[in-house]
């Protein structure tokens, strides 16, 4: 057995491996924190902000911002990512990716605090567009990347065969592109989370909000509960991400 071979069959055990334990240790890590905030005595601003109800809903909140974002750069960037593949529009290419790397250079709390200044509004999508526009890399980038990868030959033989173009964009080049993108999309989930932890500061609501309530208060339950929840939540997306990659992948490619 070739040393490619060998070092590609670790890779794939690494992986399965990490799709068991990660679960686990992302269960073991909430309800620990939780376990230890709800077990030590917690005074009445504490326990305005640690209860059941809070967690809940700044949870749900974080959640919602981050797949909203998540619907958003996937309707935009595949489409995008597609469109920039075609022979008469390829010469974008570099442009488009130009400036979805300065969204992402550009310090999102930046982002989020312009688009504040120019709408003089706050709110959920105040929140999640300049998200968005931070996450947008991986998917459109992979896109692009994905859809140029496919073998020329198996593009030359679909239309052989009578294929259109959109048909062979349909079942030759998007299916074999999957891996591209679903990958995209995972680095893209993780990225949203983390952001979205800076999406209280236009009321947006999410996790945010215990860290710069235990921040302002000097209060560390607080902030090591919304620290813990949001990293759980991250490594949780990250999984999914993963487990999508296995579930999604076209069969010979797995």
């Amino acid at each position: 057995m070739s040393a490619a071979a060998t070092a590609s069959r670790a890779a794939s055990r690494a992986d399965s491996a990490r799709l068991v334990v990660q679960p686990i240790v992302i269960t073991l890590a909430a309800v620990g924190v939780l376990w230890w905030a709800f077990g030590t005595e917690l005074d009445e601003t504490q326990r305005a902000s640690l209860n059941a109800s809070s967690i809940t809903q700044r949870t749900l909140e974080h959640v919602q911002i981050t797949f909203t974002v998540a619907a958003i750069v996937v309707a935009v960037g595949v489409p995008l990512g597609i469109l920039l593949t075609r022979r008469r529009m390829g010469f974008l290419a570099p442009v488009a990716i130009g400036i979805a790397n300065i969204g992402q250079a550009a310090p999102a709390i930046g982002l989020i605090v312009l688009l504040f200044l120019a709408t003089n509004r706050t709110g959920f999508w105040i929140g999640v567009l300049p998200v968005a526009v931070y996450s947008l890399l991986p998917v459109l980038r992979n896109t692009i990347v994905g859809i140029r990868n496919v073998d020329p030959a198996l593009i030359d033989a679909a239309r052989g065969q009578g294929m259109t173009s959109r048909r062979v964009l349909r079942t030759v080049e998007l299916p074999l592109a999957v891996p591209f993108i679903l990958a995209g999309l995972r680095t893209t989930l993780v990225l949203a989370v983390g952001t979205a932890t800076l999406s209280f500061l236009v009321d947006a609501g999410g996790l945010g909000i215990f860290i710069d309530t235990g921040y302002r208060l000097q209060d560390t339950a607080t902030i090591v509960v919304g620290s813990v929840l949001a990293v759980c939540l991250a490594l949780l997306v990250d999984w999914l991400g993963g487990v999508g990659e296995v579930l999604f992948n076209p069969r010979g490619l797995r």
